[in-house]
């Protein structure tokens, strides 16, 4: 017989993303957030809620690990078909995915998860052994994979979840994971200067960097509890945009008068001074890892979009490192997107993606 069954009607149920204790409903911020069941029957179907003003959340899922469907879900509380007609008495493992990362330009931009409707059982899923944290920016949110080359609209449907590497690298070390990213952002600033767009600032909450009274209501701006879920390996993959900014115009707040600008000298060379700002910036988020993170190896990664803040990262790392005596810390140069791997928005593609995440998973293994 076919029944609803409410979120905390499910003990088996088992969230993946940050997010908060709430699941009536609950609310999905980041990359990859979903849920994930064991489940027998023969039909299943999610019920969500999705509110936007500009930007659509998209959703992928999978059943028994294999990617079944995509799509744009549009405003508005209704059920959305998973699977129908499979074997009664076989247990499926499903899998929800948001597509889209969290919208700083949209603070109307969730889904929300109300309910499961089917015919059978929940059963426990079994637990990972090693558990990753991503954070990053657009690399890291997927943009860019999916599209035909020419595209260069920024839009949700060409975010993806499962074509990023960030899914790869945990699928092939059978890990499970989170991403923490942002489109645009750097640790400094934003790819056109704006420094209220690092990613370190709205590391410590939930999801802070959602604007408006709504997000304050879902909790996004709570604190988010560490304690709770505790990563094996934390990968930072950040810098490609604070490289860019050199080369934008200076960011100018109408409102306050604030101006920010990471320079060129007349050479075409960093600003020492600048460069200076940004090493520095690593170190004091690599402190923050580790006192968020005590017990994880922390891996900073560049190279998908270019290398050219490499070598500050690397002193950063080994300026840290030498300073605290935390050995539990490194870097690794990913592999860089050309004419044979570049996808849609001048981005990484699938097979950048598919090449990061070998070279990651592998370097992984060798710290295991």
């Amino acid at each position: 017989m076919v029944r609803d069954w409410m979120l905390k009607e499910i003990p088996e149920l088992k969230i993946h993303g940050r997010t908060t204790e709430c699941l009536e409903p609950l609310t999905l911020f980041w990359t990859a957030s979903g849920f994930e069941c064991n489940v027998s029957g023969t039909e299943l179907s999610v019920e969500v809620e999705v509110t936007y003003d500009i930007y659509e959340p998209w959703f992928s899922y999978t059943v028994n690990g294999d990617w079944i469907g995509r799509q744009m879900l549009p405003a508005g509380r209704y059920w959305v078909p998973l699977f129908r007609g499979m074997s009664a008495d076989k247990v499926k493992n499903v899998r929800f995915y948001k597509d889209l990362q969290a919208m700083s330009g949209d603070g109307n931009s969730y889904i929300h998860i109300h309910a499961l409707r089917c015919d059978g059982q929940f059963y426990p899923v079994a637990q990972k052994a090693v558990k990753l944290e991503f954070i990053g920016d657009s690399i890291t949110s997927g943009e860019g994979l999916f599209g035909a080359k020419q595209e260069e609209d920024w839009i949700p449907m060409f975010f993806s979840a499962l074509k990023s590497y960030t899914y790869l690298t945990a699928d092939m070390l059978d890990a499970e994971y989170r991403v923490f990213s942002q489109s645009g952002w750097g640790v400094c600033n934003s790819w056109d200067n704006d420094p209220d767009c690092a990613v370190p600032k709205y590391y410590r909450e939930i999801c802070s960097l959602m604007p408006g009274e709504k997000n304050e209501r879902l909790g996004g701006n709570r604190p988010n509890d560490f304690s709770s879920w505790q990563p094996d390996y934390v990968i930072a993959n950040l810098g490609t945009n604070d490289a860019g900014s050199f080369d934008q115009p200076e960011w100018t707040d109408e409102a306050s008068g604030r101006r920010h600008k990471m320079h060129k000298n007349d050479d075409g060379s960093y600003c020492a001074e600048d460069v200076e700002f940004f090493r520095d910036s690593v170190k004091k988020f690599l402190h923050t890892l580790r006192e968020c993170n005590p017990a994880a190896h922390i891996i900073w990664c560049c190279g998908m979009l270019g290398t050219s803040l490499q070598l500050p990262i690397c002193r950063a790392v080994d300026e840290y490192s030498s300073e605290t005596g935390d050995h539990k810390v490194s870097y690794l140069q990913l592999p860089d997107t050309d004419d044979t791997n570049v996808g849609s928005r001048s981005h990484p593609g699938a097979l950048c993606h598919r090449q990061a995440a070998e070279v990651l998973s592998k370097y992984i293994k060798t710290l295991m």
